[in-house]
């Protein structure tokens, strides 16, 4: 009867540690992971840890949410701050960032590659191998992912911008080279090809490629008022690349009517655009990927069911 009490009152203990049963996930970022300018910031912060407790969602919310609408349990965490890239991290957060031996890991650099050296790739390259080296000293087995940012119009249309004159396409690729380039060098097998995704939007139709000249109608603004950080198309399109290349799951699985694209304001025929747009340009990548195993849950849905 003693040892019965016992393991019961471990037991106990365990489910009241916060102990999560499914793998974690930590995003480390800046304001493309917390969502600024945009109502994914703070959306369904209590689904996931804030490494800082600034009461953020952002897009780890979003996938927690894709996840948990799927059937599969994830224990999402985030380490962001804005304005910066992986050298801040690493100067500043590593206690917050090395507090666990993380399962999975999906980190970003600043947008321009180099705050202070735009378009220079050498800082991104560098911090990706240094960030994968930290975190495999804490797991080995740690799964890492890079996110291939999207290009910001305000540095493509402005004559301040360092992309100015050259275009969105342009921008896309040269983000893309420099993460392939740091993947390469940090022995990472996968870049996210977020910024990617955000250009076939605008080749599609689906979305417009210069917001400096209004948005053409039926075209969704994937930038938000400063044309630098994504709107909440940009940030779920953003989202659904994570959740597709991580879970390999289709992004169109998740219906017109997924739960955070009607909790957030949107309507079907951008949410079913946004999800078409996603599997596209996944397309074979997805299935060369590492996948996050994660233990089957209940699939959650909305608790006001879109009519």
């Amino acid at each position: 009867m003693k040892k019965l009490s016992a393991v019961v009152a471990i037991v106990i203990l365990i489910a009241g540690s916060g102990i999560a049963a499914g793998p974690s996930v930590l995003f480390i970022g800046n304001s493309f992971l917390f969502g600024s300018g945009s109502a994914v910031r703070f959306y369904r912060a209590d689904t996931v840890t804030d490494l800082n407790h600034e009461g953020i969602g952002g897009v780890p919310a979003l996938f927690k949410s894709f996840a948990q609408q799927a059937g599969l349990d994830y224990d999402v965490a985030l380490e962001t701050r804005g304005g910066s890239g992986l050298d801040f991290h690493l100067a500043n957060k590593l206690t917050e960032i090395g507090s666990r031996p993380w399962d999975n890991v999906v980190m970003h650099g600043f947008s321009l590659l180099d705050a202070e050296k735009p378009k220079d790739p050498a800082k991104l390259v560098a911090t990706s191998k240094q960030m994968a080296e930290f975190l495999r000293g804490k797991n080995p087995k740690v799964n890492i992912f890079l996110i291939s940012t999207w290009p910001r119009a305000d540095n493509v249309y402005p004559e301040k911008g360092a992309w100015h004159g050259q275009s969105v396409e342009v921008m896309g690729r040269d983000v893309r080279a420099a993460y392939d380039q740091a993947a390469k060098n940090a022995g990472i097998k996968t870049v996210i090809p977020v910024g990617e995704s955000w250009l076939r939007a605008m080749q599609s139709g689906v979305a417009d490629a210069n917001p400096y000249d209004g948005i053409d109608a039926g075209k969704l603004n994937l930038w938000t008022y400063d044309s630098y950080h994504a709107s909440t198309h940009g940030y779920y399109l953003q989202a659904l690349m994570i959740f597709g290349t991580l879970t390999g799951k289709d992004p169109r699985s998740l219906g017109d009517g997924e739960c955070s694209a009607y909790e957030l304001g949107m309507s079907r025929t951008e949410t079913k655009a946004l999800q078409q747009v996603a599997f596209d340009q996944l397309g074979e990548a997805v299935t060369a990927a590492p996948k996050v195993t994660a233990k089957p849950a209940p699939a959650q849905r909305c608790a006001a069911t879109p009519k």
